[in-house]
């Protein structure tokens, strides 16, 4: 960390050139003395790649940023506001801090908040950062975390844990092998905390996990912004003997959306019947497909499934709660009656099991992408069918 960075000159020059070519900046003469062109152009670049998600530190002054790849692999504002609503207790601990974003919104959860990250520069910066944001109970450790957590003396109410997938420079995907392992560690983490808060990709299949975690798992957090599957987040307890609730929580939109079920709920609906598309069409947020709610959602909401590897659904009467995206049905036909109407104009393309691609689609068709509606191409009642449609919610 090169603290000549936050003197007012050089903020004042980042954030003149936060448009410009930052590869220009960085081939070019650095005007500062003790202060290198490349670290004015990562601060530049980082800063900008901030503005969206990460606003509060974008519009604070003496914010001291580092490399893209810290700040592509933070959480954004709205994750980490969400998993502070986790966090229990008055003593938490992030075992792997990393910018500490997670940390800035924890510490506004708990009492007290140790932020551990073994990188020293990117401790010496997210400490820099959060005094600047004026968070105070936040204790900074530059070190392994397992190894403090080792010869702690107390415990914590919450242990938080974003295990890296990246390790050796190579990314892995198995629990197992991340770093730290959660698994191997679960009995340091439970004899240290009663609630364990786990971060994993959401590409990690759910039943794997539930089978890694061994039964210690009351809830699931299936988070999605802007319909952009993000996190999952796993609610650990040694003591727990009930089946875990699975939440599905849809953010980026005016206000949260939740769908809760178990496995259980799911396995016990059943679908009998398929149909044909009726006034309304919903495709489930990507978080609720996630979680594999196929059956559950369609019971919840009194909704008709259109096939049974179509997960898209229909209505006669508006559910405006539904989460996920709505649509008001212009019209329906069969595959082979659109194509005998020789359609043209822009529409939005929808491919949803569906034996040819938007691409390929547009490609047959003569469409081209824009305009308001939605030409949805999937299977209904074991019948290709296209629906023309205007996106209501």
């Amino acid at each position: 960390m090169n603290a000549a960075l936050l003197s007012p000159a050089v903020q004042k020059y980042i954030a003149d050139n936060l448009h410009a070519d930052v590869h220009k900046v960085m081939l070019g003469k650095s005007p500062f003395d003790g202060i290198s062109a490349r670290e004015l152009a990562e601060q530049i670049d980082s800063k900008r790649r901030s503005e969206k998600k990460l606003p509060t530190w974008f519009v604070n002054e003496g914010i001291y940023y580092p490399p893209k790849l810290s700040i592509e692999q933070t959480s954004s504002e709205t994750t980490a506001a969400y998993k502070a609503r986790l966090l229990k207790g008055s003593h938490a601990i992030d075992l792997t801090g990393g910018f500490g974003v997670d940390s800035y919104y924890f510490s506004q959860a708990t009492d007290h908040l140790i932020h551990v990250e073994r990188n020293k520069d990117l401790s010496e910066i997210a400490k820099h950062n959060l005094q600047v944001l004026g968070r105070t109970n936040i204790s900074f450790l530059t070190e392994d975390s397992l190894s403090f957590l080792e010869r702690y003396p107390g415990r914590f109410d919450t242990i938080y844990v974003d295990p890296s997938r990246r390790v050796e420079n190579k990314k892995v995907f198995l629990l197992e092998d991340t770093e730290p392992n959660v698994v191997s560690s679960l009995p340091l983490f439970f004899n240290m905390a009663d609630r364990v808060v786990v971060k994993t990709s959401p590409m990690l299949d759910i039943q794997a996990g539930l089978k890694a975690f061994g039964g210690t798992t009351e809830e699931l957090h299936v988070m999605s912004v802007k319909n952009d599957c993000k996190e999952l987040l796993w609610v650990l307890s040694a003591g727990n003997t009930q089946e875990p609730r699975i939440i599905c929580s849809v953010l980026g939109g005016e206000q949260m959306i939740e769908f809760v079920f178990t496995l259980s709920d799911e396995r016990s609906e059943v679908i009998s019947k398929y149909t044909t598309p009726m006034s309304y069409l919903y495709e489930p947020d990507v978080a609720v497909l996630k979680a594999g709610a196929f059956k559950t959602i369609a019971a919840r909401f009194d909704l008709l499934k259109l096939d049974v590897n179509t997960h898209l659904y229909t209505s006669g009467t508006l559910k405006e709660a539904f989460p996920g995206k709505i649509f008001k049905i212009i019209s329906s036909d069969s595959y082979s009656e659109f194509s005998r109407q020789k359609i043209s104009g822009n529409f939005n393309i929808v491919s949803r099991n569906f034996p040819l691609s938007p691409d390929q689609l547009k490609k047959k068709h003569k469409l081209s992408d824009g305009g308001s509606d939605f030409l949805i191409f999937t299977r209904s009642n074991n019948q290709l069918v296209t629906v023309r449609a205007e996106r209501t919610f």
